[in-house]
């Protein structure tokens, strides 16, 4: 997977909108990763997300996982 992440992450990070993205893969499993995506708006994320359908990257993307993702939306806090 990390792989994988490493060579569609460099469009992902030059895509417009696209703040910072970063893949981190658990220590006492490593078959386990997480995607930490910001994202100037949801609306820019859904453009990406259309972009990459369209490329087939997500199609690549679920043939190698092992479960479906959870993909999950968070807004920054001023905390």
């Amino acid at each position: 997977m990390v792989a994988f992440f490493g060579s569609i992450l460099p469009d992902t990070r030059a895509y417009e909108g696209c703040t910072s993205v970063d893949v981190l893969q658990n220590r006492d499993d490593a078959d386990r990763v997480v995607v930490v995506e910001v994202w100037d708006s949801h609306e820019q994320y859904e453009q990406y997300l259309a972009w990459q359908r369209d490329r087939a990257t997500s199609d690549r993307l679920m043939k190698a996982l092992a479960e479906p993702p959870s993909i999950r939306q968070f807004d920054e806090t001023d905390a």
